[in-house]
């Protein structure tokens, strides 16, 4: 299966940001993906209120991202808000396209680093599985990736693969602690992550996370197959059934977990 990691940098109107998903599955399917993953806050960027923006799956930019994977055959996974019962939002990533359509809500909130996350948004609870083409996949948001049981929950659902949705805040070491977990939650799933970021937006005032870039698919061992810079690109990785297998055999940490 062929992925495509579009690395972007999501502006706070989201009608201009899905001309950005529409660009960005164009590329992607030149390149021969059937899998396009799109950062966090696709739908508009953290500078803006979120729940004004909130809207909910069966609504209009969601459904403008279902048409869009649709007429290209392909899955979409992208970030947008939608609407909880107590005037926050989820921060949810969108799956659609080949008969899918649904959200997962990022259960873990980045209360980090002076951030507020749980101030504007809601956890959401249960993980999330799908298959395309014979591949399980399961799906991930940013500070999710900092939680290790996380991964190795979607991997005991039977993900081969975890997709994984983020904009991350710059700041000291955040590059190689994005880059270090990315790598370990493979390792610790025996699975590849192929995790998409918002690119670097240059100088931002305050603490309020935008992205660094640096987009990577790493394998089931937590080798790094390919990577993007800070700038907007595309990254296309092929993963495999077979690789996952080996590595599950050859590093049984799944089998052998005691706790």
């Amino acid at each position: 299966m062929r992925v495509a990691l579009c690395q972007i940098s999501s502006t706070p109107e989201p009608a201009r940001n899905l001309e950005l998903v529409r660009a960005g599955v164009r590329d992607a399917v030149e390149r021969g993906a059937s899998v396009v993953v799109f950062p966090e806050a696709t739908m508009a960027n953290f500078s803006v209120s979120l729940a004004p923006l909130a809207e909910p799956l069966d609504g209009p930019w969601a459904g403008e991202v279902r048409a869009i994977a649709d007429e290209a055959d392909v899955v979409v996974v992208a970030g947008m808000f939608t609407p909880a019962a107590d005037r926050r939002v989820f921060n949810t990533l969108l799956v659609t396209g080949r008969g899918h359509h649904f959200g997962y809500d990022k259960i873990h909130l980045f209360d980090a680093f002076g951030f507020q996350e749980s101030r504007t948004v809601a956890p959401g609870k249960s993980t999330v599985t799908f298959a395309v083409d014979g591949v399980t996949l399961g799906v991930a948001t940013c500070y999710d990736v900092r939680f290790p049981e996380l991964f190795r929950a979607l991997a005991d659902k039977g993900a081969s693969a975890v997709l994984l949705g983020a904009s991350w805040g710059a700041g000291p070491g955040k590059r190689e602690q994005w880059e270090l977990l990315v790598r370990a939650r493979a390792l610790d799933s025996t699975a590849w992550v192929l995790a998409a970021g918002q690119s670097d937006p240059g100088a931002v005032e305050g603490n309020t996370p935008l992205g660094i870039g640096y987009s990577m698919g790493v394998g089931p061992r937590g080798d790094v197959v390919g990577q993007l810079g800070a700038e907007v690109g595309v990254l296309v990785v092929d993963i495999d059934q077979e690789s996952v297998e080996s590595a599950r055999q050859a590093i049984p940490v799944l089998a052998n977990r005691r706790l």
